[in-house]
């Protein structure tokens, strides 16, 4: 059990963090509401939950499993809601996160680089699932932002009797390399700048800085590895659409 005073310290700390933030974008014209104060909660709430969960699933090894197809459907459902009405965009989601995530993870422990103790199959699985999902978001909007600021020229190609897939070519190859440049340049400045939370997490739980390290370039690679597949399936179905993506929605 975590100490109350531990408990305390951490709920100020929080909301101290959650003013500054409200503060500076509040003074800079920006207004979220209380979007941040809501997901903060919300993380909260989930976690807690999530905790209780896994307890439960640590003792009874194929319920990771479960855990896995929970993590895919609620990436693949988020993703899906930001790119709103765009046509292919349901397929397109579902296919590239479960796709890039589960065959990422399928090698990881295939191979033998870790063992599958459930904790290390929840582990890469939520971090490989939820990368997934950012890279299917930012691969979708991305195509949708190209496309309707490129129109003139896809239209063009179009009316040369052009297929969608080479009238939409360069605006689906940028859409891809856009999704993949924070997680590039997270693995660039890893070690340099910044020392991830996988690195440090297995530091925490005990293992050698060299078996960190080996932890965290497992997870970096089958992150980029995942977001490669999933960027590329989204745009490659949304690509196959006959009509312009929808203006997009702010959401």
């Amino acid at each position: 059990m975590i100490d109350n005073q531990v408990l305390l310290t951490t709920a100020v700390g929080l909301a101290l963090m959650l003013a500054i933030m409200q503060g500076v974008l509040l003074t800079a014209g920006v207004n979220i509401g209380w979007r941040g104060v809501t997901a903060t909660l919300r993380a909260i709430i989930q976690l807690g939950i999530a905790s209780l969960i896994l307890s439960g699933v640590l003792s009874v090894g194929w319920t990771v499993l479960l855990v896995l197809v929970f993590m895919a459907t609620t990436a693949s459902l988020t993703s899906r809601s930001r790119l709103g009405n765009m046509p292919g965009a349901n397929s397109a989601v579902w296919l590239g996160v479960i796709t890039g995530a589960w065959s990422m993870i399928a090698i990881v422990f295939a191979t033998g680089m870790l063992d599958t103790d459930p904790r290390n199959v929840i582990a890469i699985g939520g971090i490989v699932t939820g990368n997934a999902m950012s890279a299917a978001t930012l691969a979708g909007r991305n195509f949708r932002l190209a496309a309707e600021h490129r129109r003139g020229e896809i239209e063009a190609w179009w009316s040369l009797g052009a297929t969608s897939p080479v009238a939409y070519r360069s605006v689906a190859q940028q859409a891809v390399f856009d999704a993949l440049v924070p997680s590039i340049d997270q693995t660039r400045s890893t070690g340099m700048v910044t020392l991830p939370g996988a690195f440090i997490g297995a530091l925490f739980g005990g293992a050698s800085p060299l078996e960190a390290a080996r932890f965290q370039v497992i997870v970096l690679v089958a992150i980029i590895a995942s977001q490669a597949v999933t960027a590329r399936i989204v745009v490659w179905r949304l690509a196959n659409s006959p009509v312009l993506p929808l203006a997009a929605t702010k959401k």
